[in-house]
């Protein structure tokens, strides 16, 4: 592993000139790159350079082993810049520069537009701004939980600073000391839409200040005044954020300083005249051939595999007389987990946003209160957090509401997903449920919602029992997973034996559907809380002589294709959720019976308008999702 080289308090001479000739090479390839490919943002690639030079020529990162466990983490926050960033890497020796100026932005190439975790050297695929300094933070308390000791940069713009998800991140790092995090802004003071000031005035140096940073103001070309500004980053007892001053374009005399060259490619003569200009070699016609003729790979280099070691610890039965909510049996195996997994293993641990009590990580914060993150009220950094967390050999459970954890913080769950991360988010208030709160809190579209994330995968557990091995299982299962236990307290399902359904031996399967009463005459599909609620029509529908295939479905997105074939085979369907009805279980049904080839008729009840401030079983009934109105939408088919 390369050592860190951040411990003579400057640079020789020899090595300066070695990291200015770097930057003057790595200038060129960003203007060669984002001209053959008429794309990309040059301009504050250019402005960052000595920042990427210095970060990744000084750091602990070895081109020869990129995802060394011990390694120094780079985040870099201002995604766009990766011009700069793949022809500072490519200099290094981490992949051939030339594929990557060849192949920018081509069609299964690595080096797509904005930095992509996958490429050696990257970190975390920032995607939009002000995502960077939350994943700084996550990867930070990841060292800090497995007592793994090294140092997280992260390399920012200053136009994000006006994102307030970033000041929640500067917050966090704070509260959880974690000096280890140094961050460094390219301000060359241009954003897409002209000036920064213009733009949206902003006092950088006087918010980071007031959130109790270190602030070093410096000239952010200048090589040794970068390194210095580091090296005192990783010296600080406290956090440091480097104020670097740069000029967008800096290099080119007709690109200094102008915004237009913030997202714009130089023409064939623009790129020569610079190129000259650089003291460059114009070959863009070589490259360009070199474009057109090279079949990169149709599958990209994998991202490594997370490795966990988790012990599942050992299941509870609750039993039919316990009458207790979904949420508190989430609580209960989080502590469980938290506690079977010290000492050696893979860390469990719960980041909340000041929701404790309700979402019932209480009990694992007097229980293990290392394991406990509070964040306050700051979603956005929380989950953003938690994806890096995720990827840092720690198993971090987000807890929140449905409407904060899914619906508020839905782009940087998309982000975690881009990034293969393994969140465990356990949203405790979802649908009509909530009940009183009324419909600003009613999440009623999360299946929806994360349905358009192609990795994430979704649980709506029927009972505390169910809750208690879904939390299990997606513990010690590598993926993102979307546990929604609800807040009410449900009774215990039981079989036709009055014996936990859930209990005992019963094994979580995702994927897999739970047969609850057999019949002929129609099937009921249905999740979560109104699971109960389909068992007592169920029962009313058999008094009256009509016995239905009772289906729990607690896995929406990827259905059980036997069990609904099953019951397409009655003819008669009824889904039966508190959610959209549009976007839920309903819809997923009715496209497996579409795509599939099936008859059946299909019934779907589920939530068709915002409810109101009530009583659930009032909300139920006011949209026709009672067990009565269950009882008549069977009959009328």
């Amino acid at each position: 592993m390369k050592a860190r080289e951040f411990d003579t308090e400057e640079l020789s001479r020899e090595r300066l000139a070695e990291l200015a000739e770097l930057c003057r090479l790595a200038r060129g390839d960003v203007l060669k790159m984002t001209t053959i490919c008429g794309s990309g943002h040059p301009g504050g690639s250019m402005s960052s350079m000595e920042i990427f030079a210095v970060l990744y020529a000084c750091a602990a990162v070895d081109p020869s082993d990129p995802r060394n466990a011990g390694r120094d983490r780079i985040v870099v926050s201002h995604g766009h810049t990766s011009p700069g960033v793949y022809a500072v890497l490519g200099r290094l020796g981490f992949f051939d520069v030339e594929d990557a100026v060849a192949t920018f932005r081509k069609t299964h190439s690595i080096f797509e537009g904005h930095v992509e975790r996958g490429v050696p050297g990257i970190e975390w695929s920032s995607g939009n701004l002000g995502q960077g300094l939350s994943a700084a933070c996550g990867f930070a308390l990841g060292g800090k939980l497995t007592g793994t000791d090294y140092q997280v940069f992260c390399a920012m713009s200053d136009g994000e600073q006006a994102k307030g998800q970033i000041s929640e991140a500067m917050r966090v790092a704070r509260k959880y000391d974690l000096s280890n995090v140094t961050v460094i802004i390219d301000y060359n003071q241009i954003q897409i839409s002209g000036n920064l000031h213009e733009v949206m005035p902003q006092h950088i140096k006087e918010t980071y200040q007031a959130n109790e940073w270190e602030v070093l103001e410096i000239d952010g070309h200048d090589i040794q005044a970068v390194y210095k500004a580091l090296r005192r980053g990783i010296t600080s007892p406290s956090n440091v954020c480097v104020l670097a001053d740069t000029v967008i374009g800096k290099g080119v005399s007709f690109m200094e300083g102008k915004h237009a060259y913030h997202g714009k490619a130089l023409t064939d003569d623009e790129c020569a005249k610079a190129l000259e200009e650089l003291g460059i070699e114009n070959d863009l016609e070589t490259l360009k051939k070199r474009r057109e003729s090279t079949k990169v790979p149709q599958n990209v280099p994998p991202i490594p595999p997370i490795a966990l070691s988790v012990d599942s610890g050992t299941p509870r039965t609750y039993t039919a007389d316990e009458k207790t909510d979904n949420r508190s049996a989430f609580g209960a195996a989080l502590q469980g987990l938290a506690e079977a997994n010290k000492g050696g293993k893979t860390p469990i641990v719960a980041v909340d946003c000041d929701l404790a009590t309700s979402v019932k990580t209480s009990g694992l914060e007097k229980a293990t209160p290392e394991a406990f993150l509070q964040t306050g009220v700051q979603e956005h950094n929380a989950a953003t957090m938690t994806g890096a967390l995720s990827v840092s050999g720690v198993v971090p459970f987000f807890a929140d509401f449905g409407v904060f954890g899914v619906d508020e913080t839905y782009n940087q769950h998309r982000l975690n997903d881009i990034n293969h991360a393994n969140v465990k988010l356990v949203c405790t208030h979802n649908g009509l449920d909530v009940g009183e709160d009324g419909k600003t809190h009613q999440c009623i579209d999360y299946v929806g919602t994360l349905s358009n994330l192609f990795g994430y995968r979704v649980i709506v557990p029927a009972d505390p029992n169910q809750t208690d091995r879904a939390v299990r299982y997606a513990a010690a299962t590598v993926g993102n997973f979307l546990i929604a236990t609800g807040r009410s307290k449900l009774p215990v399902i039981t079989g036709e034996d009055g014996q936990p359904l859930f209990g005992g031996k019963y094994e979580f399967h995702y994927g897999t559907a739970d047969v609850m009463r057999e019949g002929p005459d129609a099937a009921i599909l249905t999740a979560g809380g109104m699971t109960y609620r389909a068992l007592a029509a169920w029962e009313k529908l058999k008094e009256q002589g009509i016995t239905c295939l009772l289906l729990n479905v607690p896995c929406p997105l990827d259905l059980d294709a036997d069990a609904v074939k099953r019951a397409a085979a009655t003819g008669a369907i009824v889904t039966y959720e508190d959610h959209h009805a549009r976007t839920g279980l309903g819809s997923l049904v009715a496209n497996f019976l579409a795509e599939n080839g099936l008859s059946a008729k299909l019934r779907m009840l589920g939530v068709r308008s915002y409810g109101r401030s009530g009583v659930p079983d009032d909300l139920y009934a006011e949209q026709g999702l009672d067990p009565d109105s269950l009882v008549e939408a069977v009959k009328s088919l």
